[in-house]
């Protein structure tokens, strides 16, 4: 019976395309649409408007969109491993390829929790995830807080 809830629970979120991996390279496997690539500069360069070269930056931010209209981010530290990704579209990413290996950890916690009581706000130390939706808006942002920067907040991840 858990093999068929966790087999459905996949077959539910597995949409077509494939974008970054929480806790790998960025675009590991991404689609055939072509990231945008934005450059996030630390908070005080913004309020100075002074030029920030890359090795000054917190992270980099990588945007993409798949076919099925769904925006993927990925907040990608300067080591190239990816802290942080957020989606927002008509049907959820793919969150395999998304989440990786934190994949396990997310249906445990959807498991564990009533259906439709609201969004999904699980984590610990090591893995987060918040994800809410209704059928044609979902939203969500996966992160390791172990590898966020300090300056960085949780809000600033959209």
């Amino acid at each position: 019976m858990r093999l068929l809830m966790v087999a459905t629970l996949a077959a539910t979120l597995l949409p077509l395309a494939s974008h970054a991996t929480l806790g790998g390279a960025p675009g590991a496997g991404t689609s055939s649409s072509s990231p945008t690539t934005l450059r996030a500069a630390p908070q005080a360069s913004a309020v100075t408007g002074a030029a920030k070269t890359a090795n000054s930056a917190l992270f980099t931010l990588r945007e993409s969109r798949d076919a099925n209209g769904v925006t993927i981010r990925e907040y990608v530290l300067p080591s190239n491993v990816v802290f942080a990704v957020t989606w927002a579209g008509p049907i959820r990413p793919d969150m395999i390829e998304l989440l990786g290996s934190y994949f396990p950890t997310y249906v445990s916690a959807a498991e564990s929790r009533a259906r439709g009581t609201g969004p999904l706000v699980e984590g610990s130390d090591d893995f987060r995830i918040e994800s809410a939706g209704r059928l044609g808006h979902f939203t969500g942002a996966a992160y390791l807080p172990r590898l966020m920067p300090a300056n960085v907040r949780v809000g600033d991840l959209q």
